[in-house]
């Protein structure tokens, strides 16, 4: 009878850590630098770190921070603001800056490990998120495990080519927003990008949703969650949140 009581006091333990487990989320951020064949400096836009990062952690999710190549990860120069609070108490806090300097290298995180994948933007992800197999393996896991895969801005790139086990692409037939080709008219990059993210994004089926340029835009189909621009960070770790609790 002991004997039974110590086992079931045991499973009951392990059930309830089980179920009582933070969630865990993965974001992914570019370790591309140049803006194409200018001299200009690239990589992920802060605030689409920043802003899903803390509503995340503050919900008591842990949060850890990947790159396609591991390492220090480049910070687009254009979106450091010291004035947003965000940013600041991000620069401020090393413990925090220390995890961009020494991301995970994707091609060494295990997709299962986690309940959800956040593909940040910023221009660099143009260039090198879209052929990674890295990025389809880990997504197509966490997908395929019930999880969730968000990107924002132009972190869409990443869901381009990323497949389930039926040789389905993820996002055809999904509603999905992502960076405009109007808002890349707008700031004069159009011709420098390898390509229109939300011409690419319906190319591969997506059913594009966009608000007014520069306003924020998060939508929701199942397990997917997508932000247009900068504006929608906040919105996407929100979003996020609500998902997984």
């Amino acid at each position: 009878m002991k004997y039974f009581k110590t086992l079931t006091f045991m499973l009951f333990s392990i059930f309830t850590t089980a179920v009582c487990a933070a969630p865990k989320v993965l974001i992914v951020l570019t370790s591309h630098a140049q803006m194409g064949d200018t001299e200009e400096q690239t990589g992920f836009w802060l605030t689409e770190l920043t802003h899903p990062y803390y509503e995340l952690t503050k919900s008591g999710i842990e949060v850890d921070i990947a790159s396609i190549k591991g390492g220090p990860a480049p910070i687009d120069p254009r979106s450091i603001n010291q004035n947003e609070k965000d940013t600041q108490t991000f620069l401020e806090d090393k413990a925090l800056m220390a995890k961009v300097y020494t991301t995970l290298k994707l091609s060494q995180v295990n997709g299962k490990d986690y309940n959800a994948v956040l593909y940040s933007g910023g221009h660099g992800t143009m260039w090198d998120f879209t052929q990674d197999p890295n990025i389809n393996n880990i997504s197509r896991d966490i997908y395929l495990n019930n999880g969730i895969v968000a990107a924002l801005c132009h972190g869409p790139a990443a869901l381009l080519n990323i497949q389930l086990n039926n040789g389905q692409y993820l996002i055809d037939g999904k509603k999905i927003t992502g960076f405009t080709n109007e808002e890349e008219k707008q700031i004069k990059l159009d011709k420098v990008v390898p390509y229109l993210l939300e011409t690419e994004l319906k190319n591969r089926g997506a059913q594009f949703e966009a608000a007014q340029p520069w306003q924020s835009k998060v939508v929701i189909d199942q397990r997917i969650v997508t932000g247009q621009n900068p504006q929608s960070a906040q919105a996407v770790g929100k979003a996020l949140v609500k998902l997984l609790k």
